[in-house]
């Protein structure tokens, strides 16, 4: 769900410089807003570095809250930052070297700039020494309940027969809808599953935020997927 909608920015606020190429030539070329949103703090976290060369560890970006937590929530993160972080490199925004520490090796990014082709060529003939790097651990996203145990702790004991509708109710929806439906019930005061299936059942027809419907929406309506089940009689009254 949306937070509040952003205040606007305050009349002194820092302000992080980029490329005028930036905007005219890879801003029209980025289709991927994952690789937007990495290639855009990872300018943000150099401007902010006092040392040179300026570069970024792999370990900084994957620990780091705020980018961690702005990349895909349904997939494995770390995944995804590796993704944009390779499509960004392939694109030609970025240079990645590996440094070898007293442990071990760490992937090192920098933006693709004369100062840091120089810098890499430097480093990878020995001629720059670079210092230690710690090492951080990854930053974990707070994973959402999944339906199951938004039952469970919304309604009641879960049964086999309930256990398949919901497992049918996850395939169609998605968890995000799911989740909302049963905060919805429960503030309402309707703990019931049928409740929440009728709710799920008026999005999916009506429409929600969007308009789009569940994942598996094009393979059959909502109403006519969820109530022709086997176990369709438990939402039907």
């Amino acid at each position: 769900m949306r937070s509040q909608p952003f205040p606007g920015f305050p009349a002194k606020s820092s302000l992080t410089p980029l490329p005028e190429l930036f905007f005219s030539r890879l801003l029209p070329e980025t289709d991927s807003l994952t690789e937007l949103k990495v290639v855009l703090h990872v300018f943000w976290r150099l401007y902010q570095k006092k040392d040179t060369p300026k570069f970024i560890t792999y370990d900084e970006l994957v620990s780091d809250k705020t980018l961690m937590e702005g990349l895909d929530a349904t997939a494995v993160v770390p995944e995804v930052l590796r993704d944009a972080l390779h499509s960004a490199i392939s694109r030609g925004v970025l240079l990645h070297t590996v440094l070898e520490g007293i442990s071990q090796s760490q992937d090192v990014y920098f933006v693709n700039s004369e100062s840091s082709r120089k810098a890499i060529s430097e480093i990878e003939s020995g001629h720059l020494s670079i210092p230690a790097l710690s090492q951080s651990q990854p930053y974990r996203t707070k994973e959402a309940p999944n339906i199951f145990t938004l039952y469970e702790q919304n309604i009641g004991l879960l049964t086999p027969m309930i256990a398949e509708e919901l497992k049918e109710a996850e395939e169609l929806y998605p968890a995000a809808w799911i989740e909302e439906a049963f905060g919805e019930a429960v503030a309402l005061n309707k703990r019931s599953w049928r409740y929440i299936a009728r709710i799920l059942e008026r999005w999916s027809i009506e429409g929600k935020g969007s308009g789009k419907s569940g994942r598996d929406i094009k393979k059959k309506r909502g109403p006519e997927r969820y109530l022709g089940g086997k176990y369709g009689h438990l939402v039907r009254h």
